[in-house]
Order: C-alpha cells, then sequence, then structure tokens
C-alpha cells in the first residue's frame, strides 16, 4: 500500500520559516520525481517546486530563492524548506510521487501552512 504523509505545516508570522516534511511508503521512492504542491483557499492546486534527482529541481517563480526541495533517497523523504514566508504562501501543501517515464502517481493528503502576523 503506498502511502505519502507530510508533516511540518502550522502557523508562522511573515518572514518566518517552516520545513516541511513527506514521509512515503510502499514506491521505490528513488524510481519516482517528487514535487510538492499547493492548494490555497478558493484556488486551483499549483505546482511549488519538484525534484528529480539532488542536482535536478524546478521551482514555480514566486517561491524560488526562498524555497529548497531536497530527497533523501536513504530514507525515502521528501522535504520542503520555506524561508522568508508571505502570506501568499498560506495553502495546503501536498506532496506528489510520480513514477519516472509514466502517469502513475501518487498524492498525500496535505498539511496546512499559514502565514499571518
Amino acid at each position: 500500500q503506498v502511502q505519502l504523509v507530510e508533516s511540518g505545516g502550522g502557523l508562522v508570522r511573515p518572514g518566518g520559516s517552516l520545513s516541511l516534511s513527506c514521509a512515503t511508503s510502499g514506491i521505490t521512492f528513488a524510481d519516482y520525481f517528487m514535487s510538492w504542491y499547493r492548494q490555497a483557499p478558493s484556488k486551483g492546486r499549483e505546482l511549488v517546486a519538484q525534484i528529480i534527482t539532488p542536482t535536478v529541481t524546478n521551482y514555480a517563480h514566486s517561491v524560488k530563492g526562498r524555497f529548497t526541495i531536497s530527497r533523501d533517497d536513504n530514507t525515502n523523504t521528501l522535504y520542503l524548506q520555506m524561508n522568508n514566508l508571505e502570506s501568499e504562501d498560506t495553502a495546503m501543501y501536498y506532496c506528489k510521487a510520480q513514477r519516472l517515464g509514466t502517469l502513475d502517481s501518487y498524492w498525500g493528503r496535505g498539511t496546512p501552512v499559514t502565514v499571518s502576523s
């Protein structure tokens, strides 16, 4: 059974930092490229960052320079370090695993991030 479980969300003030994790099981983690998405209230889900290998990453323009995506293929865990958070970053954050070369994908249930003073 495939499971993706996000954690690390919470309430933070503007300018603060949070570190999200996505623990996976039931997949061969190294065979998947991993992504973080987010969905703000009343908005569609949007891509935040992707990582294929530790050196091959992609970021949404709105988070570039503030967020860092990483992966640990030994512990099958995906991370998102979020710095200098803004109110516009408030959203539910989801991790997604997509098997390389296929459309097979899995989603976690999300972890909420609220940026507010």
